[in-house]
């Protein structure tokens, strides 16, 4: 059973994360350890180049991060980042960006983490990230 529900996890989009909520990002699925978020495509995403913005992927990745951070241990809303990488694969299509993330390993301060970022319809990565969270003490 999931530490938190999609609904929850929405619910911390709309209150807590004003950026994620303008741009229209939600979870749509969350496990024991998993969480899985789309953001749904607009032109102002894209870069010169015809391709959408790193800085858009890094904000699903990283929001992905911390859906799946409060899969694992439920809400716990002050959980942070401390480490944050990611690999650009290839150039998404111009259409949702699908982030899953899975956790690496828990313990009790720290989470690592893992998203895969494709474009729907396709299972090829256009990312790749990996991070670490601080879980604050309870």
């Amino acid at each position: 059973m999931s530490g938190i529900t999609v609904g929850e996890f929405n619910a911390i989009i709309d209150e807590d994360l004003p950026w994620a909520a303008e741009v229209g990002m939600r979870a749509v699925e969350t496990g024991e350890a998993t969480a899985t978020l789309v953001v749904p495509f607009t032109e102002s995403m894209l870069r010169p180049g015809g391709t959408i913005s790193g800085p858009t992927m890094m904000a699903l990745a990283d929001a992905c991060m911390y859906a799946t951070v409060l899969a694992a241990i439920g809400p716990v809303k002050l959980a942070v980042t401390t480490n944050f990488n990611i690999n650009f694969m290839r150039k998404p299509a111009e259409c949702d960006l699908i982030a899953k993330g899975h956790v690496l390993k828990l313990g009790k301060r720290l989470c690592v983490l893992s998203v895969d970022i494709t474009s729907d319809g396709s299972d090829e990565l256009v990312a790749h990230a990996t991070g670490t969270y601080s879980i604050p003490p309870r």
